[in-house]
């Protein structure tokens, strides 16, 4: 737990030396040094900042009689990384009535300068009564998104895909470490000091499972209602009701329910029935999945105690527990 006077809300940082000098750095306040989430989503539209691309009817979309038009997206996957994004999106859009972009665009958090028509044009074309969606998980910990989302439009539903903390954090590591072998060992990055059980929150990957902090940001622009919250954890134990959850809020027809669904026991991982039109299943790539590298227990231990209040103000946040331990 983190210690009174401890400078976690402190933006004074001495950057160490090696990998850290490559990872962004960001302050994070005490929960209770914080606007909470219902003073915040009073906030009143003519206190938003301006932004050039505000606009709230879209111009008419790119049409095509044959094929249907690009349409910006009516949903989007905003997060989180290594919560299980690319599942949630596989498996949707075996939906009929759900076109998805096919890769992650980034226009909200990397691209915005190049303009509304730009992200139109990477969407896939759809007719009248299909939704459009995309998803860039690093859009939910990006502080400008939510408002760029809502500038495009107020009525875009979001889906936020959410796993224990803990876990996702050893998860993003072990992803990272496959592309940079000769990065420093888990506990280094996630402490500042590990005897005294100072978690370092400038870590992105430690900084990402705040949840609560980061849908207060989002609450500013956006009713909770438009806010859908899959679980990663039951993503994989049970696909088919978080996606029949996940249809209700995008106002579908549940079509895609446990009969699309195997599970893989070599991955572990829930996949896709073979369709009738191919000749094999489809599961998710290799990368996921993947075998998480070995922590010590005392370092879960310690990251645990320390997400737990944040994980509580979550749970009240958006109104159910997630029983991360």
């Amino acid at each position: 737990m983190q210690k009174a006077g401890d400078p976690i809300s402190s933006c004074q940082r001495v950057l160490a030396d090696g990998a850290k000098r490559r990872i962004q750095k960001s302050c994070v306040l005490p929960l209770d040094a914080r606007p909470s989430s219902a003073g915040a989503s009073r906030l009143k539209t003519d206190q938003r900042p301006p932004s050039a691309f505000h606009i709230d009817t879209p111009s008419p979309p790119m049409t095509n009689l044959k094929f249907g038009n690009k349409k910006l997206p009516n949903a989007i996957i905003v997060g989180v990384k290594k919560g299980g994004t690319r599942a949630v999106l596989e498996f949707i859009r075996i939906h009929p009535d759900v076109r998805a972009a096919g890769t992650e665009t980034h226009f909200f958090d990397r691209n915005y300068d190049r303009g509304l028509e730009w992200y139109r044009g990477l969407m896939p074309r759809t007719l009248e009564s299909q939704i459009t969606m995309e998803k860039t998980p690093s859009y939910f910990v990006t502080k400008e998104t939510p408002h760029r989302i809502s500038a495009m439009s107020r009525d875009t539903k979001l889906i936020v895909v959410v796993r224990d903390p803990v876990t996702r954090a050893i998860s993003d590591y072990t992803q990272t470490l496959t592309k940079t072998p000769d990065l420093p060992s888990f506990q280094d990055l996630a402490f500042r000091n590990q005897s005294l059980g100072i978690v370092d929150t400038s870590w992105n990957a430690i900084r990402i499972g705040l949840y609560a902090l980061h849908l207060e940001n989002w609450l500013r622009y956006f009713p909770l209602a438009q806010i859908h919250f899959v679980s990663g954890e039951r993503l994989i134990t049970d696909p088919a009701e978080e996606l029949a959850r996940m249809q209700d809020f995008l106002g579908l027809k549940r079509i895609v329910t446990d009969k699309h669904f195997y599970f893989n026991r070599t991955k572990g991982f829930p996949c896709l029935k073979k369709p009738e039109s191919s000749g094999s299943p489809r599961c998710l790539g290799k990368s996921k999945g993947r075998t998480h590298v070995q922590i010590d227990r005392d370092a879960i231990e310690q990251l645990r105690d320390f997400y737990r209040p944040y994980n509580v103000k979550f749970y009240e946040m958006v109104g159910h527990d997630f029983k991360w331990e």
